[in-house]
């Protein structure tokens, strides 16, 4: 069982930057895939980025493409997602995910997720 913990998360203005951090507890997260996904009220979570598990392929929602960055570090079981020129639209509760790719229903853990919220 892989727990999750996201952090990072923040109020900021548009243009802003973040860095959101999500923190593995087992070794084994080497061996997975991680997904970054968020949740807008009143919406369905949607697919933001991925990265595969030695870090060399990296895939992102049009949306955020050229202004996020998703990243890991496996030394310290850990994935980031660089977030810059952020906009209102933006604002979201942001999970990380273990063990799928492009599809929510694929990965098999998940953090609890952290607030995002960009005024305008």
């Amino acid at each position: 069982q892989v727990q999750l913990v996201e952090s990072g998360g923040g109020l900021v203005q548009a243009g802003d930057s973040l860095r959101l951090s999500c923190a593995a507890s087992e070794r084994t997260f080497i061996n997975y895939n991680m997904g970054w996904f968020r949740q807008a009220p009143g919406k369905e979570r949607e697919f933001v980025a991925a990265i595969n598990w030695r870090g060399a392929t990296t895939t992102y929602a049009d949306s955020v493409k050229d202004r996020f960055t998703i990243s890991r570090d496996n030394a310290e079981n850990t994935v980031y997602l660089q977030m810059n020129s952020l906009k209102p639209v933006d604002t979201a509760v942001y999970y990380c995910a273990a063990g799928g790719w492009l599809s929510a229903d694929e990965y098999h853990y998940w953090g609890r997720g952290t607030q995002v919220t960009v005024s305008s």
